[in-house]
C-alpha cells in the first residue's frame, strides 16, 4: 500500500505561471480603473463634488434660478429699466433648543425687529422645537445689526426677493409673485402670471445615494443638474409715457370723481403698446394691501362696456368700404326714429334737417349711424364688426382677456342692430377699441396688439416679436376718408378740446349709459365717457383711448375724457418730435354748456340716451 506524502509548510507550493499572469493582469487593470475614477474626480465630476461638498448656501444657489426681470426701455436716453428685478435679502430664524436664554434673547430681537417681545417668547419658549422663523425679506444692515449681539441659537439664510422700482404705475400691467397652496412662489396677475414659467426658470435638481445615517456618499453615483435662470423680458412699454400716462389717468379720476380710469396708448402700424394704465391701480410690492382682489385684474384687457360713439367711426367705415355713404352724403334728421314700441333719438333731444355724414360724426347723431346701418344691412354690419376685431381676442399677451360681447347683433329684429350703430347693447374691450381705430389710422390692417418686445433667455439668445397683420377690414381709401372725417370731429364737433396746436387730430367722444347689473334697462345718471382718437392724421404715430368711469361732476365724454386725450397728445407729440403740421393757431374752447335737454329714458322704456 503506497503512502501519501505529509504536507509541509516549510515546503511551499509553487503557483502556475499562468496564475500568476493572471493574478497581474487583475492588479494591472484595478490599478486603471482607480487612476480612472480618481481622474474623473478630480476632473469630469470636479464640479459636482464640489457642491455635493459644499454647504447648504451654495448648494442652494446651484439648484434655484433668478427670476427674470421685466424691462422697459426709455426713449428718451435708450436704456432698460426694471419694472420687476430682485434683491438679496434675508430670513432670520431661531433654533429655541440652541437658545440659552429664550425671555432675554426674545427681548433683545423684538427691539430691532419691531415684533412684540411677547410673540416672540411664545415662539421660543419651545425647547424641542428645531426652527422658528423671526422674520423674512430682513435687509442686510438688519442682520448686521442682530449679528452685532452674538445670540447663540439665531441663524440667518440669504434669499432674494421681488423687487418693483417703479412705485405707483404698472401695478395691473406687471402683476405680483405670491405664494400657491405648496408656498412655492409663483407669479400671478399681468406680466408676472402670464409669462411666469419663462421669468421663474427651471430649477436644479441632485441624484446621490446615502448611507445608513442619511448622509450622501461621495464615491457613490452621483448626478446634479444645475439650475437654468428665467428670461428677461422687455416691455413695449415706453418709460416716459407710461408714467404720464399713469399721472395724468389717476389725475383725471380724481378731478372728476370718478369711479375708475384707463388709458391705452398703441403704434398703429405694428400694435406695440406704447403705454396701458388704469385707475385705481396696486402695488405689486404690497399687493395684499389691495382693498379687493378684483383690483389685480387689468381692465384694459378684461373690463368689458358697453362704448357708445366711439363705435360709431365703424359704422361710417363699413358705409364708406361699401360705398353706401361718402362723407358728403346727405339724409333728413328728424332728431328720433320710432322701431315698434321704442323710440331712439339723438343724445340732445334736437333734429338738425339736412345732413352730411361727416356732420352726423361732428355731431354725434344716433339717427345718422343708424341710417347707415340700414344701408348696409344687418349682416353687412356685423361682417365689418367682426372684421374690426370684435367679438374675438386680441391674443395679446396678457391674460386673463374677454372677447367681449356682440351677440345682440345676430338676433332678429332691427332694433338690435339700430342700437349697436352707436356702440350701445353689445360690449367691448378698451384694447378692441384701440386695435381697430389703429386699422381706421394706417390704411386699413387690423393689427395684433402686442406688448412684450423681446424675451433674452439666460443662455443669452433672444427672441424678437415681429408686428401681425391679422386682417383688413377696410381698403386704404375708406382709412384716408374716415380720417378726415373724424378731423372734423375735432376741429368742428364734441372732440374740440382733444385738439393739439399745430397738428391734425382725428377722434370721436362716447358717453355711453351703463346697463343694470341685475336687470334689463340702463343706470340712472351712470355714463361712461371715452375718446378714441389718432395723430398726426398725415402720418399716424399714436392710437389712444381715454375711459372715464362714472364721471360725477360732468355729464359729456367732451368735458372728461376728450381734455385728457388732448392733454396726453400735445405730450406725445412734443415727446416724439413730431414736426408740426400746421400754424398753431387754433386754441381749445372752453368747456361747453351741457345741453338743456334731459337724455331720452332709456331703451327698457321705450328710448336711448347718446352722445
Amino acid at each position: 500500500m503506497s503512502r501519501i506524502p505529509r504536507y509541509s509548510p516549510s515546503r511551499p507550493r509553487e503557483l502556475p505561471k499562468t496564475r500568476w499572469l493572471f493574478l497581474g493582469v487583475i492588479m494591472v487593470l484595478l490599478g486603471l480603473a482607480l487612476a480612472f475614477k480618481l481622474g474623473q474626480l478630480q476632473i469630469t465630476d470636479r464640479e459636482l463634488y464640489k457642491v455635493l461638498a459644499s454647504d447648504q448656501h451654495d448648494l442652494q444657489a446651484q439648484l434655484l434660478p433668478t427670476r427674470g426681470r421685466i424691462l422697459v426701455r426709455d426713449k428718451s436716453d435708450d436704456r432698460l429699466y426694471p419694472l420687476a428685478t430682485n434683491h438679496e435679502v434675508w430670513t432670520v430664524y431661531a433654533v429655541p433648543r440652541s437658545l440659552e436664554d429664550p425671555i432675554a434673547a426674545a427681548h433683545v430681537l423684538a427691539e430691532i425687529v419691531n415684533i412684540p417681545d411677547v410673540d416672540l417668547v411664545t415662539r421660543f419658549n419651545k425647547p424641542d422645537d428645531p426652527y422658528e422663523v423671526v422674520i423674512k425679506n430682513a435687509s442686510k444692515e438688519l442682520v448686521e445689526e442682530i449679528q452685532a449681539k452674538e445670540i447663540k441659537g439665531i441663524g440667518y439664510v440669504r434669499t432674494s426677493a421681488r423687487l418693483y422700482p417703479e412705485q405707483g404705475v404698472s401695478g395691473q400691467l406687471i402683476g405680483f409673485v405670491g405664494s400657491d397652496s405648496e408656498q412655492t412662489q409663483v407669479g400671478k396677475y399681468g406680466i408676472e402670471g402670464s409669462f411666469d414659467s419663462l421669468l421663474a426658470g427651471r430649477a436644479g435638481s441632485i441624484f446621490a445615494e446615502k448611507d445608513a445615517s442619511g448622509r450622501r456618499l461621495v464615491m457613490a453615483d452621483s448626478e446634479i443638474t444645475e439650475a437654468t435662470d428665467g428670461a428677461d423680458i422687455v416691455l413695449t412699454i415706453d418709460r416716459t409715457i407710461q408714467y404720464q400716462a399713469c399721472s395724468l389717468i389717476k389725475e383725471a379720476v380724481g378731478k372728476h370723481s370718478a369711479d375708475s380710469g384707463s388709458i391705452i396708448i398703441m403704434e398703429p402700424n405694428t400694435g406695440a403698446i406704447m403705454a396701458m394704465c388704469s385707475f385705481p391701480d396696486f402695488d405689486p410690492a404690497e399687493f395684499g394691501k389691495a382693498d379687493s382682489i378684483s383690483v389685480y385684474n387689468n381692465p384694459v384687457t378684461l373690463g368689458t362696456y358697453e362704448p357708445g360713439s366711439v363705435f360709431k367711426p365703424f359704422v361710417m367705415a363699413a358705409g364708406l368700404d361699401t360705398q353706401k355713404i361718402s362723407p358728403n352724403t346727405t339724409y333728413t334728421d328728424e332728431g328720433s326714429i320710432k322701431f315698434g314700441p321704442y323710440t331712439i333719438r339723438n343724445s340732445d333731444g334736437k333734429a338738425y334737417g339736412l345732413q352730411t355724414m361727416t356732420q352726423v360724426l361732428a355731431a354725434s347723431l344716433n339717427t345718422g349711424t343708424i341710417y347707415v346701418q340700414r344701408l348696409i344691412g344687418k349682416e353687412t354690419f356685423l361682417k365689418y364688426v367682426k372684421a374690426f376685431g370684435f367679438g374675438a381676442l386680441t391674443e395679446i399677451e396678457l391674460t386673463p382677456e374677454s372677447k367681449g360681447d356682440i351677440s345682440s347683433l345676430s338676433k332678429s329684429g332691427e332694433i338690435y342692430a339700430a342700437t349697436g350703430s352707436y356702440g350701445q347693447g353689445l360690449s367691448v374691450t378698451p384694447l378692441q377699441i384701440v386695435a381697430a381705430f389703429g386699422a381706421l389710422a394706417n390704411g386699413g390692417k387690423l393689427m395684433r396688439p402686442y406688448v412684450v418686445e423681446e424675451i433674452i433667455h439666460a443662455d443669452g439668445t433672444r427672441e424678437r416679436t415681429k408686428p401681425q397683420e391679422v386682417g383688413q377690414p377696410i381698403d386704404s381709401r375708406t382709412s384716408r376718408l374716415i380720417s378726415g372725417m373724424l378731423v372734423a370731429v375735432v376741429e368742428e364737433g364734441h372732440g374740440k378740446r382733444a385738439g393739439v396746436p399745430g397738428y391734425w387730430v382725428g377722434g370721436k367722444t362716447g358717453t355711453a349709459q351703463v346697463a343694470k347689473s341685475n336687470g334689463p334697462g340702463y343706470e340712472t345718471d351712470v355714463t361712461i365717457g371715452s375718446f378714441a382718437g389718432f395723430a398726426p392724421i398725415s402720418d399716424p404715430r399714436f392710437v389712444m383711448l381715454v375711459k372715464i368711469d362714472h364721471p360725477r361732476d360732468v355729464q359729456w365724454a367732451e368735458s372728461s375724457a376728450a381734455p385728457l386725450f388732448g392733454q396726453m397728445a400735445k405730450f406725445l407729440l412734443t415727446y416724439m418730435q413730431v414736426p408740426p403740421e400746421r400754424e398753431a393757431n387754433y386754441v381749445a374752447p372752453p368747456p361747453p354748456a351741457p345741453p338743456e335737454s334731459e337724455p331720452a329714458e332709456d331703451l327698457s322704456e321705450g328710448g336711448e340716451a347718446e352722445e
